[in-house]
């Protein structure tokens, strides 16, 4: 069964909601939709309380280490980290996390992907304490994973084959759909139901994250995919300043499914 899986992004040291798409490096163009007036231990708190396993605290550029380590420490071996991560500090990561999440150094600087590193870093962490991040953008005939705050379209298509390939190294992978995150929209149904096509006979799990704006989304993920992607909600979560959908409510999802 499909469920919800919670993050915790950070920008700046701070808590926030993002509209994916306009994450750049210059602030002036940055969207935001909330900014938490709690630390980032409320929240890894919050969700080992309930125990919403899966849940990632995602840094989304510098200074923002202090902030992780504060929800790590909260929760610990509990949630699993991403941004930044690579060979050199995975290990001291997974002191803290559950798992770490690597993006951006699976590829060159001008996004072309690294398979040595990808087979590097999991034999120094595991393969069951890796996730990939494959956030992605949609173009013309499918999607294409994105790096560098999503803003660098990568040569690295996502589909059937690369989820093969990269399985025999990490058993996870989180998809951030770029395009329509933190919009409230509505989440990338064709892409949801995509994600479970291609992955159907992998021993793997999936996330998603982009646009949810619905608790009923967890069910309408569920059908698309058979049960097998499970579903992050952002800007519209209450707990994040949202008004469609509450925490609780979420909660309810996990407990009866």
């Amino acid at each position: 069964m499909t469920k919800f899986a919670g993050c915790i992004d950070l920008h700046g040291g701070e808590v926030k909601q993002i509209v994916g798409g306009t994450l750049t490096e210059k602030d002036d163009s940055l969207r935001t939709n909330f900014v938490s007036k709690h630390k980032s231990d409320y929240y890894a708190s919050l969700y080992k309380k309930y125990n919403v396993t899966g849940c990632h605290v995602i840094k989304l550029g510098p200074n923002n280490d202090e902030a992780a380590k504060l929800a790590l420490q909260a929760a610990p071996k509990f949630l699993q980290v991403g941004g930044g991560i690579n060979d050199t500090n995975c290990l001291e990561w997974l002191e803290y996390a559950s798992k770490i999440i690597v993006t951006s150094w699976l590829f060159d600087k001008q996004g072309h992907f690294q398979l040595d590193n990808l087979k590097k870093i999991s034999q120094l962490c595991g393969r069951n304490r890796l996730v990939v991040d494959l956030s992605c953008r949609r173009v013309n005939d499918g999607w294409v994973v994105a790096m560098n705050k999503w803003q660098t379209l990568t040569d690295l298509p996502l589909n059937r084959e690369t989820l093969k390939s990269l399985s025999a190294y990490t058993d996870e992978f989180l998809i951030h759909a770029a395009d329509v995150e933190g919009l409230c929209r509505g989440i990338d149904e064709e892409l949801v139901s995509q994600l479970s096509q291609w992955t159907e006979d992998l021993d793997v799990k999936i996330v998603y994250a982009g646009g949810a704006k619905s608790v009923q989304d967890l069910q309408l993920v569920d059908k698309l995919s058979k049960g097998k992607v499970d579903l992050t909600f952002g800007s519209s979560l209450d707990i994040f300043g949202g008004s469609l959908v509450k925490f609780q409510d979420c909660i309810e999802w996990n407990k009866t499914h």
